[in-house]
Formats: C-alpha cells, structure tokens, sequence
C-alpha cells in the first residue's frame, strides 16, 4: 500500500475527525448525542490508522497529522472525564498511578540512591579516614550525640519542622529539574546522596554510636527518601522524553510528560511536608529505635503499600 492510496481511503473520516473536534471546543458536552457518538467512532479509526502509518510511513507528514490528530481528538473525548476529577481522586488514585506508571525509571531511581548508600557504608566501616570527609556536617553533630533528644521546646519543634519540610521540598525539586538534563542529572544527586548517606553510616558504626543515628533518621528516612526517588522519576520522565521522544517530535513529547511529571512533584511535596514534621517533632524526640522503627516503617509501608494498591492502572482495578 502506498501512502497516496491509504490516504485517499481514509481522508474523508480524518477531515470529519478534525471538524468535530473543533466543533467540541472544551468539552464534548457542546455535541450532539449522534455527534458525540460519532466523535468516538471516530476517534478509534483514527488510532487505528495511527497504527498503520507508523508501521508502514514512519517519516512521513501524514502520519506527523495523524499524531496531532489523535492527542487533541483524545483530549476532546476523555477531557470532560478529567475535569471531573477532583483533589481526592488525586490524593488517593492519580498520584500514585503516576509513581507506578514508569517502573523502569522507579527501579533506576531507587538504585541509584540505595546501592551507592551501600556501597559507601562498606567502605566506611573499613577505611573511616577516607570516608570521613564525605559525611555531611550537619549529620555530623547527630552522630557525636549521646542520645537523639534534641531537647527542643514546643515551638522551636514547629520552626525546626518548617526548615526541614522546605528544604526537603528543595531537594526534591532540585532533582526534578536536574533530571530534565537527559535524565542523567537527576542520577547523579541520587547517586551523591545515596554515598554521602552511606559514609556517614558506615563512620557511625565504626564510631559505636549507630543506635542514636536510627534513633534520628529511620522515623523520618524511610518516607523522605522514598519522597526523593520519586522526585528523580519525575525529572527522568521529562528528560528522556527528549532523549528518546518515540513517533513525536521532542516538543510534543516532552509535553506530554510535563502534566505527570508536575503531578509527580506536586504530590510528593505533600509527603514530604509529612516526613519534614516527622522529622522537626518525633525524630529530634529521642523516642527511641523501636518506637522508631514502628513509626518509620510504618510510614513506609503505609506510602509503598499506597503504590502497589492504589497505583494499578485503571483496566485492572
């Protein structure tokens, strides 16, 4: 099949695609019954030669129309069915079907942050001289502690817990843009987090005083870390989309990816505002590691338990 035969065949329903969807302006609810029942028919021809064109004329500007076609046709036929949708099916569906969505880039993100943690931990414990110019000075001060009770007022709590939840926020949106930079940016603050983390681990349990360090991070690690991850998936997702942008052009496909990516670091803000008053209040508490431990695997099977459950994709729940 040449492209002028195919297209002969089919001209007439792509032009009628193209009306009705300018007839549908912002909703579909514009149309008539007959006319949005035709608008979908449509719609699903239209994807259906899509296929065909990518297949057999992949370079050509038909099928670039048939591209362009078809998104804003989609936005058209499911649009209504979005503006429906409201903060609590982000809080409890949207979200985490956007963490879900792109496991490649969820695997790459924790194992960028997590086996560098481990591997530098290693090596601290064997060679501490080496490693100790590597642990952050802020942790430093936690590490030298005899206990993980800050001794902090009320208020003082509250302030601390403010700092924290912004600067969290911070990081977090730090790696989202620097994954834009070809996905590559993002994987390398995890991979310095994940070996500034491990350093400062591994120099604790040399030093003896490992159970006053769980005491402070695992209440509040485990969700905020979890939270950093996250935010490097959504900076690869921009940033792969110009990489490798597929049948789109780098425009279009990174447009595509913003509106998930954007969700990705809205909603992940949100827990992180969570692991930050963790963080300001219990943490500095000195509540001790099993009480500790409760709290922050609990707040890490509560967020995961989140992706797995409510992150399934819409055909399967």
């Amino acid at each position: 099949m040449v492209m002028e035969v195919f297209r002969g065949e089919r001209e007439g329903r792509w032009s009628e695609l193209e009306t009705l969807v300018k007839r549908a302006g912002r909703s579909p609810k514009r149309l008539e019954p007959d006319a949005v029942r035709r608008l979908g028919t449509l719609y699903r021809a239209v994807i259906a030669d899509l296929a065909v064109a990518r297949r057999r004329f992949p370079n050509q500007p038909e099928t670039q129309r048939l591209e362009g076609l078809a998104r804003t046709a989609r936005s058209s036929v499911y649009r209504y069915e979005r503006r429906n949708a409201g903060p609590l099916t982000f809080i409890t569906t949207t979200y985490w079907r956007r963490v879900r969505e792109r496991p490649w880039f969820l695997v790459t993100s924790l194992g960028a942050m997590f086996l560098p943690w481990m591997l530098a931990g290693i090596w601290a414990v064997r060679n501490p001289a080496a490693a100790s110019g590597l642990a952050p000075p802020g942790f430093r001060s936690v590490v030298e502690r005899s206990s993980a009770n800050f001794g902090l007022s009320a208020d003082e709590k509250i302030a601390t817990a403010s700092q924290i939840f912004t600067h969290n926020i911070y990081v977090a949106i730090l790696v989202f843009v620097l994954g834009m930079a070809a996905a590559v940016g993002a994987c390398v603050l995890l991979i310095y987090q994940g070996v500034a983390l491990g350093a400062t681990f591994g120099l604790t349990i040399h030093a003896g005083n490992a159970a006053v360090l769980w005491e402070f991070v695992i209440p509040h690690g485990v969700l905020e870390l979890s939270c950093i991850a996250v935010a490097g998936v959504a900076g690869m997702r921009l940033g792969w989309a110009l990489v490798a942008p597929g049948h789109l052009t780098r425009g279009d496909a990174l447009r595509a990816e913003a509106r998930p990516a954007a969700e990705l670091v809205v909603g992940t803000a949100m827990w992180l505002v969570i692991a930050g008053i963790v963080e300001g209040t219990v943490s500095t508490s000195g509540v001790g590691v099993p009480l500790g431990l409760v709290i922050g695997i609990g707040l890490g099977v509560l967020f995961w338990g989140m992706v797995v459950w409510r992150g399934r994709p819409a055909h399967s729940v």
